[in-house]
């Protein structure tokens, strides 16, 4: 099966009725225009449990909204971390195949599942040149970026650490933190900024359910070292933050900052509702001066199990 170039990677979306709305966030005026964008996350793509047919339906159903662009937040298939290289690139074909029925204009963050190899049962060596998140820059895109729209400053952030162990956990390491202070330093204070992170920067999934018996040895439901970030959005007019990883529909507010988690579009990976949200997407809208975002769903019906 070819490998799809990042050419070939043109859009995604979804859409549908209406599940909930999440509240307005305040930013400083400035000189923006009105426009919508939409939030498409943890898509978990593979030719089993109809996700192929799901994930075409939610690109189909979001056509219909005529956003700007999309951003897909993270884990575009499954399962990159713990199959053989062959596998993945046939999701990952299958995923910008899929994705070409929205004809927008996407821009992509790396999420853990979309980590080639990471896990040793892949059989992936360390030093295969696909190995890690060397497939997704080379056929993907960055592992993370920033960009204007209409007045608003767009950063993309790649919060997927490694471990020794060869398993993953949320970090931004010193060079990604330096990188993002020098996007910041370039910024104005004035202007209105939305971060993404696939791994939520702040969540509070972790109280939703018991813990664990065993505490996992690394935090792989939210960021490490949010601490070493939050004092650099301090200082800019971050109007809000885009966060997967988890396919619940959430929203936190901390120090004047909200941060946004929005459901999956597989829902409970392609197994029904999760936590309570079932399969969508986020739309995102900028209007005089504020973010505002709905979650929309899109008609799937998983099997039962």
């Amino acid at each position: 099966m070819p490998i799809l170039d990042r050419r070939r990677f043109l859009s995604l979306t979804a859409a549908g009725v209406a599940a909930s709305s999440l509240p307005s966030f305040a930013m400083s005026p400035a000189a923006t225009e009105e426009f919508s964008f939409l939030f498409v996350t943890d898509t978990h793509i593979q030719p089993e449990l109809h996700a192929t047919e799901g994930c075409s339906m939610a690109f189909k159903k979001a056509r219909t909204l005529h956003a700007d662009f999309a951003i897909q937040g993270g884990d575009h298939i499954f399962d990159g971390l713990a199959v053989p290289l062959s596998r993945s690139q046939e999701l990952f074909h299958l995923y910008g195949e899929t994705e070409q029925q929205l004809g927008l204009k996407v821009y992509h963050t790396m999420g853990n599942h979309d980590v080639i190899g990471l896990f040793p049962k892949s059989g992936l060596d360390l030093t295969d040149s696909n190995y890690g998140k060397s497939y997704f820059e080379d056929k993907i895109g960055p592992r993370h970026q920033s960009f204007d729209h209409k007045g608003v400053h767009f950063i993309i952030l790649d919060s997927i650490g490694f471990t020794p162990e060869r398993t993953y956990f949320g970090f931004l390491d010193e060079a990604q933190l330096q990188w993002l202070r020098t996007d910041l330093a370039k910024v104005s204070a004035t202007t209105p900024v939305i971060i993404v992170s696939h791994i939520p920067l702040i969540t509070a999934y972790a109280q939703y359910s018991a813990p664990p018996a065993t505490p996992p040895t690394h935090n792989s439901l939210s960021v490490s070292n949010t601490y070493e970030i939050l004092p650099l959005l301090a200082k800019h007019n971050v109007i809000g933050v885009l966060q997967g990883h988890t396919h619940v529909n959430e929203c936190v507010e901390f120090n004047g900052i909200t941060y946004i988690t929005g459901g999956a579009v597989s829902g409970n990976w392609w197994k029904g509702i999760h936590e309570g949200t079932p399969e969508g997407f986020t739309v995102c809208t900028v209007k005089d001066g504020k973010l505002t975002t709905r979650y929309e769903t899109y008609g799937f019906h998983a099997d039962s199990v």
